[in-house]
């Protein structure tokens, strides 16, 4: 116990000091903790025993980092992405392991150690990958996406991957480290039982987890949340996620896929985002100290003795899958910025790998002192992630300065309220729903105003909203709110008019940036429109007034009464407006506009001399 907390003390330590400056730096937080693993690796060296056991504990952050993930997808949203996950995500694991495997043989290694060594690269690094994308607001951009559909498929392939390995095994070989690994094995539920016993049981298990997490966890946490205390909710946070891990474990399945098929389930509940907020810190804290173990278990004594053998695998490796993603990209049209996100983000081994590799060993398919090499490889390689990243951020702006237009995100989610245009209008009426409880799919043309928000917390999807295709993306035809928030006056009108072209029912409520611009709404058929400038015009005249000595009350009277007569006179104007007239030749729309101007006037002035009596009969 005194070595493990040693090593915590050590490791947390490092951390608080390590990544904040990394951040400061603009390496990002991944970096900043693998850093800090490589500078307190060499100082928690001779406590190796218990090394094992905190990186094991260490990776639950990946688990809960999926389950979050899962929360924050719809299945809808899954279903929809059934295609690159079965054609990009299947496609990047065969060609990446042909190819690998390919060179493998061409240096002399047997079929089957190539085979395996293909399939143990052909993984990436879903908890580097997913926490920087998070990191810097990209994971709901194209490339994001891709990325995120190719690593779900990865995690999923882990699991035949599993069951494919022992049939592998080389003669020959006898890893005396595979007693460590029979003792440190787990309880099954599926040792010794027929195959279509285990079936039976692993498909038991996933129902018991969709159905659970359909009918049970709501009664349960309406149970929970009773008892007003905040400690018991994340207590059964916490017992869902690691209850749902080990029942996978337990059937041979990924604890992270579990967990992730356990929040796409709990996507839709009204808990969700209380979930969320009670796992993510646990899964933030553990996610570093994962990657601060991988830093810390490079072995650099053997790093120097084949530095230029794992150099060269290293970059080997990952120049051959840049080449696969790229071509990949290319068949699936990520084009410009995403491709170079898609490629240079999933270019690395992943973590899976050290699972895979410790598997092989056990099940002597590889000799022992090639897989050590082959771990060297997999930690170099996500050690040069965060590098990756800093590469797309130089080609991400060469692209921008080159090509400013770029493809339109892939929605994968459906609100009952579309906001089009988040930038200084749309950007409060988002904070404003948001805050109470509403659910809101944004939209906007400008990718600095997408990612700005992105930093901010603010999911919004880039493309231009008077694009049908997108607009039926994002859910037209089942929302039930449209707000035109857009700052471009054609714009506007263009989107307004095509929304009740294909929704007669919509609620539209658009932005207006005059008057001309309200008429011009109202016959495209905007149910509300609002001048940009008119409340916070009312509010500066407000402010007149009472400098002026108006008591209050009648201030707000009047600034209400004024409200509600502009309003009636707009609807009336803008049915005497012509737009191919103009508005100084228009006789009928001037004469009225006077007249209404004129009764306006008179109605104030009486109500003034009205409030001036009984205020003078109220002293006497």
């Amino acid at each position: 116990m005194d070595t493990f907390l040693f090593q915590a003390t050590i490791y947390l330590g490092a951390a608080v000091l390590a990544v904040p400056i990394a951040k400061r730096l603009g390496l990002g937080s991944v970096l900043g903790y693998l850093i800090a693993g490589v500078l307190v690796g060499p100082v928690i060296e001779q406590a190796g025993s218990e090394t094992q056991n905190l990186q094991n504990f260490a990776e639950f952050g990946v688990v809960m980092m999926l389950f979050v993930i899962g929360l924050e997808m719809e299945p809808r949203a899954l279903w929809a992405m059934r295609h690159r996950l079965i054609g990009l995500g299947g496609l990047q694991i065969s060609l990446t392991t042909a190819v690998i495997a390919g060179c493998a043989i061409l240096l002399g290694l047997p079929a089957s150690v190539s085979i395996t060594i293909g399939l143990v690269f052909a993984l990436s690094s879903t908890a580097i990958v997913l926490q920087t994308l998070t990191e810097k607001g990209l994971m709901h951009t194209s490339g994001g996406r891709s990325s995120f559909s190719v690593l779900l498929t990865q995690d999923i392939a882990v699991i035949p991957m599993l069951a494919l390995i022992p049939l592998l095994a080389v003669q020959g070989y006898h890893n005396e480290a595979v007693s460590h690994g029979e003792a440190h094995a787990a309880m099954s539920l599926i040792e010794g039982l027929p195959g279509w016993g285990v079936a039976l049981v692993t498909l038991s298990a996933v129902a018991a987890v969709i159905l659970g997490g359909h009918f049970l966890t709501r009664p349960l946490f309406r149970f929970i949340a009773g008892a007003h205390l905040r400690e018991m909710f994340t207590a059964a946070t916490l017992l869902l996620v690691i209850g749902i891990a080990l029942l996978m474990s337990l059937v041979g399945l990924s604890p992270a896929l579990g967990t992730f098929l356990a929040g796409v389930v709990l996507a839709n509940s009204e808990f969700r985002h209380e979930l969320q907020s009670d796992i993510e810190p646990f899964k933030g804290l553990l996610l570093g100290l994962f990657f601060i173990t991988v830093g810390a278990g490079i072995d650099f004594d053997m790093l120097l003795e084949n530095l230029s053998t794992v150099i060269g695998v290293t970059l080997g490796v990952m120049a051959i899958k840049v080449v696969v993603l790229l071509a990949l990209a290319r068949l699936f049209k990520i084009r410009g910025r995403d491709q170079w996100l898609f490629t240079l983000s999933l270019a690395q081994a992943g973590e899976f790998g050290f699972v895979l590799l410790g598997f092989t060993v056990q099940t002597n398919v590889l000799p022992l002192e090639l897989s050590s090499i082959l771990l060297l490889v997999i930690a170099l390689s996500m050690l040069l992630t965060p590098a990756l990243f800093i590469l797309y951020d130089l080609l991400s702006k060469w692209h921008q300065d080159k090509d400013p237009t770029r493809e339109a995100d892939a929605i994968d989610q459906q609100s009952p309220i579309i906001i089009a245009g988040v930038g200084r209008f749309g950007q409060v009426v988002n904070r404003l729903l948001v805050m109470n409880g509403l659910k809101t799919t944004v939209l906007d043309h400008n990718i600095q105003t997408i990612e700005q928000q992105r930093a901010f917390g603010v999911k919004g999807f880039y493309g231009d909203p008077t694009r049908p295709e997108l607009m039926h993306a994002a859910g037209l035809m089942q929302a039930s709110v449209l707000v035109v928030a857009i700052n471009d006056p054609a714009a506007a009108i263009k989107l307004t008019e095509h929304a009740r072209r294909e929704r007669p029912d919509l609620h539209i409520i658009a932005r207006a940036h005059d008057r001309e611009g309200v008429y011009r709404l109202y016959q495209a058929g905007a149910d509300q429109i609002v001048r940009e400038t008119f409340d916070s015009s009312i509010r500066a005249g407000k402010y007149v007034l009472k400098n002026c000595g108006i008591p209050a009350f009648e201030v707000e009277q009047s600034a209400s009464d004024f409200y509600d007569l502009d309003r009636d006179l707009l609807k009336e104007m803008a049915n005497l407006w012509d737009p191919d007239v103009p508005i100084a030749k228009n006789k009928a729309f001037i004469a009225r506009a006077r007249e209404l101007n004129s009764q306006l006037v008179i109605s104030f002035s009486q109500r003034s001399l009205k409030n001036g009596k009984n205020e003078d009969q109220s002293q006497e």
